[in-house]
């Protein structure tokens, strides 16, 4: 999110601004809460892809009104199935939430709204309790597998991630983008390298969102890292001879080029 154009975009509809830790990079959050309350409207932290992640010392998730994780098993705390939570402060807004959480009950039998069923299973949070332990020794693995990506590839043509100084990422995905994005996907895949695409379709041109009339060119930015995006392996117990492997092939790539 470039937050100097925020601004640009508020009218008197806007309810919220909602910042995305993508990939597990913090949001510049000082400046969208400043822009917040200059014009009253909530901030909505989607922290789904960032548990642990620090903006200045203090953990993602800790500056909206309104947080959202999610606990997919793919994510730095996965559960074992579906799950996620969302945090708040606010009194008002926590109780709202624990309405439509249990099909709008303010309590049992009573419905007070159409609410949905979103409960999550006991055996969800125990998975979570468990694993919420090794959360830190986890990130800290990831970004040590981070470094290494960024210090076999840095003399590649490949556009790396970074960190900003405020900024402590805890690296769900090492993201890189190339215009060559699929050739190289493709030839990763060829000696055995699996790659994601974290994403390929921007949200503006999704077909869910075509009655706002978006098109091609409206978020230039987020439509070149669509088209060059390209999510290279990374987990916590992912091997320094793996990380090397994958580089060797990237730069091997290069020189085939």
């Amino acid at each position: 999110m470039d937050v100097s154009k925020i601004e640009l975009v508020i009218t008197p509809k806007t309810k919220a601004i909602i910042p995305v830790h993508l990939y597990g990079q913090p949001a510049n959050m000082n400046e969208i809460l400043k822009i917040a309350r200059k014009y009253n409207i909530f901030v909505i932290e989607d922290a789904a892809q960032a548990h642990g992640a620090l903006y200045k010392g203090k953990k993602t998730g800790s500056f909206g009104d309104v947080s959202c994780f999610s606990f997919y098993p793919s994510k730095g705390l996965g559960a074992f199935g579906e799950g996620g939570a969302v945090v708040t402060n606010n009194q008002e807004i926590a109780e709202k939430i624990g309405i439509l959480r249990n099909h709008g009950q303010s309590k049992r039998y009573y419905h007070d709204v159409v609410g949905f069923n979103y409960r999550m299973e006991g055996i969800q949070g125990a998975v979570l309790n468990i694993k919420l332990k090794y959360l830190d020794e986890w990130n800290e693995k990831r970004r040590k597998v981070a470094f290494l990506y960024t210090k076999l590839l840095k003399d590649t043509e490949l556009v790396l991630p970074y960190e900003e100084k405020y900024s402590k990422s805890i690296y769900h995905l090492y993201v890189v983008l190339s215009p060559k994005r699929d050739h190289i996907a493709q030839y990763l895949q060829q000696n055995g390298i699996a790659t994601g695409l974290h994403y390929p379709v921007p949200v503006h041109l999704q077909k869910a969102y075509s009655n706002l009339s978006y098109k091609e060119g409206d978020f230039p930015f987020a439509e070149k890292n669509a088209w060059e995006c390209l999510s290279l392996p990374i987990f916590p117990e992912i091997s320094k001879d793996d990380v090397t492997y994958v580089s060797d092939k990237i730069k091997e790539f290069y020189k085939g080029v």
